[in-house]
């Protein structure tokens, strides 16, 4: 029996994949959290063998949630599955550990053999996204990202600093150093350009 674990923040699609899986003979799904700090205390409350995570999340994504497993080494499989078709998610996404990566317009059956296939030591990878993957590197550091992600969201360079727990000038810093590497005028060109590149 696979034990399964779902984040997925949409209560509908939580509830339908909840559902969908309960249906296959061979999977549990043992819990569903619907934000990524949740999701992490019932990891390790539960132990389950694979955890189905969205990527976008309130308070910690499907990546940085992947990241913290990583670091924690948790013995359990990361599948995401996500509406962004994006290479830089999927690079971010494979650098975490993440065994499989599908799209939700996926056919229903594809999601069940994905987590068999993961759970038997396999990867689970979306074949077009595989190789856009290759494409361009992501430039920019996690800090980097943090700042352009919060700015993107309308704080300010203190609020971010506030947030993160950095002080204003190497907020500013990271702000500027992000904006330099993806050759753009300002923040916020730099954050939309991050997001559509799936580096956000």
């Amino acid at each position: 029996m696979i034990r399964v674990l779902l984040a997925e923040d949409q209560a509908l699609l939580r509830g339908a994949l909840a559902a969908l899986l309960g249906m296959e003979s061979d999977i549990e799904v043992v819990a569903a959290a619907a934000d990524g700090e949740s999701a992490w205390r019932e990891l390790q409350r539960l132990k389950p063998d694979v955890l189905l995570t969205d990527i976008e999340m309130p308070g910690l994504t499907g990546l940085e949630l992947a990241q913290r497993i990583q670091r924690h080494a948790l013995p359990v499989q990361v599948v995401v599955i996500t509406t962004f078709a994006r290479a830089g998610f999927l690079r971010r996404a494979l650098d975490a550990g993440v065994r499989g990566y599908l799209l939700k317009d996926a056919p229903a059956e594809q999601l069940a053999e994905a987590l068999r296939q993961v759970q038997r030591g396999g990867r689970a990878i979306d074949p077009q996204l595989a190789l856009e993957a290759w494409g361009e590197a992501d430039p920019l550091s996690d800090r980097e990202r943090q700042a352009l992600r919060l700015a993107g969201e309308g704080l300010s360079a203190g609020e971010i600093a506030q947030r993160l727990n950095l002080s204003h000038g190497t907020v500013r810093n990271y702000l500027s150093e992000a904006i330099g590497k993806l050759g753009v005028g300002n923040r916020i060109e730099a954050y939309r350009l991050a997001r559509q590149k799936g580096w956000l």
